[in-house]
């Protein structure tokens, strides 16, 4: 069985501090939706059945319940299906990127402290997100929450509830079987109040806040879409999410077990690779 693929690694000159009081089905449940929601390139698709066989395994639960609905979709389709259905309802679509920090900031000036706040938030525990992502691309997130433990780690994730229930409504909105993992977070997180479901009915209507910028350094103001085709205008939604998807191997080099711990990984020369439509911007 191969290594889990990760997205954080061990900060330079820090020690890693996972949380002690993190429950060990808590953690793998995290780890599994962080699995779960990259791209499905060729390497996840191998692991399919080892994925399906990890849920399958995990203790009766709501979020385990939502888990395995996917899996189940997850494991029957077609490997190109699953990269088509990807890049459409998480690339194609505003409202259902997985950037969060762009649900809560837009692409302003706030948007890009907001991503240095959340990297410095990584190294400061220990782990670092030099791998070609964002660090507020939610397989990083929950990554970090499932090493970091629920009250340090899952800070981000409750900070961006409101964006993702947005995510959720959409996916939801399009019937795509992705919704089911944003349930199963949804499940772990304390329960929406009034204020929060009456922010995200109004963040459907109105979009992000919206704000020029000058230069700023993880911001995109190119009205373009995935490997440089146009994206078409909408009202509500004028800025596109800024970000990248970084590839990475499910074959960690210092060979730790599956799903057993974080594989210390070294950063790979290639495979680490940022689309045009970014590098662009």
């Amino acid at each position: 069985m191969s290594t889990l693929r990760t997205r954080l690694r061990p900060a330079s000159g820090r020690r890693a501090r996972p949380g002690p009081e993190e429950p060990a089905q808590r953690g793998l449940l995290l780890r599994l939706l962080s699995l779960l929601l990259q791209y499905p390139d060729a390497e996840l698709a191998d692991e399919r059945a080892a994925l399906s066989a990890a849920v399958d395994a995990l203790p009766p639960s709501a979020a385990a319940g939502h888990l395995a609905a996917f899996t189940t979709w997850f494991a029957a389709q077609p490997a190109e299906d699953l990269e088509s259905h990807y890049v459409e309802v998480f690339d194609l679509r505003r409202k259902s990127s997985l950037y969060l920090t762009y649900y809560l900031h837009g692409d302003t000036r706030r948007r890009g402290m907001a991503l240095l706040a959340l990297a410095q938030t990584y190294r400061a525990a220990g782990w670092s997100a030099d791998n070609g992502e964002l660090p507020d691309h939610l397989p990083v997130v929950l990554e970090f929450a499932a090493l970091a433990g629920p009250r340090a780690g899952e800070a981000p994730l409750r900070r961006h509830r409101r964006g993702l229930d947005l995510i959720h409504h959409a996916l939801t909105d399009v019937r795509s079987p992705y919704a089911d993992l944003l349930a199963a977070l949804l499940s772990l997180l304390p329960r929406a109040t009034d204020a929060d479901l009456e922010a995200v009915a109004k963040l459907a209507a109105e979009g992000p806040p919206a704000e020029d910028v000058e230069a700023a350094p993880y911001s995109c103001r190119h009205e373009v879409g995935v490997r440089g085709r146009r994206r078409r205008p909408d009202a509500r939604w004028r800025t596109p999410a800024a970000g990248s998807r970084a590839r990475l191997p499910l074959h960690g080099r210092d060979g730790a077990p599956y799903l057993c711990r974080i594989a210390r990984r070294e950063r790979r020369p290639v495979g680490l690779t940022t689309p045009r439509w970014f590098r662009a911007c």
